[in-house]
């Protein structure tokens, strides 16, 4: 029996092939780069590797993303974003779920508001540098949250500023996706 040598484990900032590396889903090295980096500045940096990268798809369905665990625990208009979810699911109080979800910096994009069948919904997180998101991560410590969304999620969309708008950048999520 020969002893073959194991190839080291990736680590997760390591890219699959054809994508490129971000360096901000190590959380040391985002603590270190924040230490001499202005805000605007880093945000910039990040959400160039993020746009660069592109989405990760590796949780895109918002109910199980890990990058989401925070957000879903926390509790906005007397609900907690997984019992939203839960009932978005279930097709029950569908006039409420577009201001249910704002707080949480989740824009419903679209959604089958049929009262059977899968609801189809397309959540899109703010990941953008004023997001409604930032105080959940941040109070859990995690402040490289942009990064592991949009690892985990379906497709990026990264809006450049103009002269009268900021960036804009949402990880979009999916929610109860019709059979294929």
């Amino acid at each position: 029996m020969t002893n073959k040598k194991q190839p080291p484990a990736k680590t997760a900032t390591e890219a699959p092939a054809g994508r490129p590396d971000n360096p901000f889903l190590d959380a040391a090295f985002y603590g270190r780069m924040r230490d001499y980096t202005e805000r605007d500045a880093a945000f910039s940096k990040e959400l160039k590797s993020i746009n660069d990268r592109g989405a990760g798809k590796a949780s895109p369905d918002a109910r199980e993303a890990p990058s989401l665990q925070v957000l879903r625990a926390v509790v906005k208009k007397g609900l907690s974003l997984d019992e939203i979810l839960a009932r978005i699911v279930r097709g029950v109080e569908s006039g409420l779920w577009e201001p249910w979800l704002a707080p949480y910096g989740i824009e419903l994009q679209g959604v089958n508001y049929a009262k059977t069948g899968a609801r189809n919904a397309r959540l899109a997180l703010d990941l953008s540098l004023g997001s409604k998101a930032t105080a959940a991560f941040s109070n859990a410590g995690i402040a490289n949250w942009r990064s592991l969304c949009a690892e985990d999620c379906a497709q990026v969309q990264v809006h450049k500023p103009t002269e009268k708008t900021p960036a804009k950048a949402y990880a979009i999520f999916h929610l109860d996706a019709a059979e294929k």
